[in-house]
């Protein structure tokens, strides 16, 4: 785990926590990461006993078990007491008080071979940069065009116009659709105008720039349930893909510290490139599965987004998860999700009986 993810783990209401938190912060980070490589060393310990089984006689790899198993209690016991000292916790170590850890300890059917997450506000924190960046560049044009023309400032609305017109699309879809929605219409422009341009393509090249400043300012962290899915997802041998619209898809998951639990990526680039449709049309979902060598019908998506939870459907995915994160309006239209929970963590703590 890397220092800025020890730095930007969200709190107990899943948001992130800096500042004075920082050293709880690291001590979780690496409980999670001890509790992993005991994960991994234990399972391969038991494989290995498996595969000499055949040539051992039955005392002897009945003895190769029990100490096995007492190694496994000593070990797991020495964690649940560190995390004590430490007064943190994560489900990782839970998932180690199970000697058999499979699909459905992850509240995945057991025909799943991957996931599909989108990346904001399902994996980071990077919905806030977007929706900040995005209000700073259309509250500024609108305020700008009402002053210019005499008329009345209708702000961008937060809670509303993102999930509506921008969430989950490429820059220039979303300010088309945005300002459709306000009867507003300007020129085009070319891809290389300034940001001053009051084009189509000016704005978004604005907004752009706004992201890469509140980045700067402040941050992006990894969901702390998102990060321990993602671990977890791995060591049962489940794909893992990303989807996001932005062209600074790579640079979230590197700053979040999640680069390295990503199979595949979906990005702007990748989809510009294919012509890809936006959700909720199903082609980013199904290029992710794809990339990971699945059938979509063997795979779970993961979304925030009515459009999101439509597109999983679209494409065919077994399982069509709905995030409604701490804060988030009850109203979000999440209702064909096959079930809705406020951080993956839920998941694993359902151990799977959700789908029983």
């Amino acid at each position: 785990m890397s220092g800025s993810d020890r730095e930007n783990r969200p709190d107990e209401n899943e948001r992130p926590r800096r500042g004075d938190a920082a050293e709880a912060t690291g001590h979780a980070g690496e409980l999670e990461r001890l509790a992993g490589r005991a994960w991994i060393a234990l399972e391969a310990a038991d494989d290995a006993i498996n595969a000499s089984a055949h040539y051992l006689d039955p005392a002897q790899a009945a003895e190769q078990r029990r100490r096995l198993s007492e190694d496994r209690a000593s070990m797991i016991g020495g964690l649940h007491h560190l995390a004590d000292d430490l007064h943190t916790d994560t489900p990782l170590l839970h998932w180690l008080d199970i000697p058999a850890p499979t699909r459905r300890l992850l509240g995945l059917p057991t025909t799943v071979q991957a996931c599909v997450f989108d990346l904001d506000s399902v994996l980071t924190t990077s919905s806030d940069v977007h929706l900040s960046a995005w209000a700073e560049t259309l509250d500024g044009f609108l305020l700008e065009r009402a002053v210019r023309r005499r008329e009345v400032f209708i702000p961008f609305d937060r809670s509303t116009d993102y999930v509506t017109y921008l969430a989950g699309r490429p820059r220039v879809e979303g300010v088309r659709l945005f300002l459709a929605s306000r009867g507003l219409t300007i020129p085009e422009g070319r891809a290389d105008d300034a940001p001053t341009a009051e084009t189509v393509h000016g704005l978004s090249n604005r907004k752009a720039q706004s992201v890469q400043r509140h980045v700067r300012r402040e941050g992006v962290a990894a969901y702390i349930g998102s990060r321990c899915y993602l671990e977890a997802a791995g060591l049962v041998g489940i794909g893992r893909a990303v989807v996001s619209a932005s062209l600074n898809a790579d640079d979230m998951l590197e700053r979040a510290g999640l680069a390295g639990l990503i199979d595949a990526r979906i990005d702007a680039h990748a989809i510009a490139v294919a012509g890809m449709r936006s959700k909720p049309a199903p082609d980013t979902l199904l290029a992710a599965c794809e990339r990971l060598g699945v059938r979509p019908g063997d795979a779970a998506a993961f979304d925030t987004t009515p459009a999101g939870i439509e597109a999983a459907h679209a494409a065919g995915m077994a399982l069509v998860v709905g995030l409604r994160r701490e804060g988030a309006s009850e109203s979000s239209q999440l209702a064909g999700a096959d079930m809705v929970v406020r951080d993956l963590a839920e998941l694993l703590d359902h151990g799977g009986s959700a789908l029983r």
